[in-house]
């Protein structure tokens, strides 16, 4: 269900795509797949991701990091 979700997201070619932990219920392996498809759509079709998730993996391939302690930004890093 979470594929298709992703699917049904980039069939309209949003200029802004928001993610909410998009790896959190996928094996290793499909989530690997599933961050390369999003940056790859985000460079290819200029598209913004913005994402929240856990996964010190899925942050470390965005351009910008925000974190949050107790909703309050903790850190920001841009790379």
């Amino acid at each position: 269900m979470q594929r298709v979700a992703i699917a049904r997201a980039l069939i309209h070619e949003p200029k802004i795509l928001l993610a909410d932990e998009p790896t959190g219920n996928l094996d290793t392996t499909t989530g690997a797949v599933i961050l390369e498809l999003l940056r790859r759509v985000a460079r290819e079709r200029n598209t913004a991701t913005i994402m929240a998730t856990h996964s010190a993996e899925a942050a470390a391939l965005a351009n910008v990091v925000v974190k949050l302690r107790d909703g309050r930004i903790e850190e920001m890093t841009r790379r």
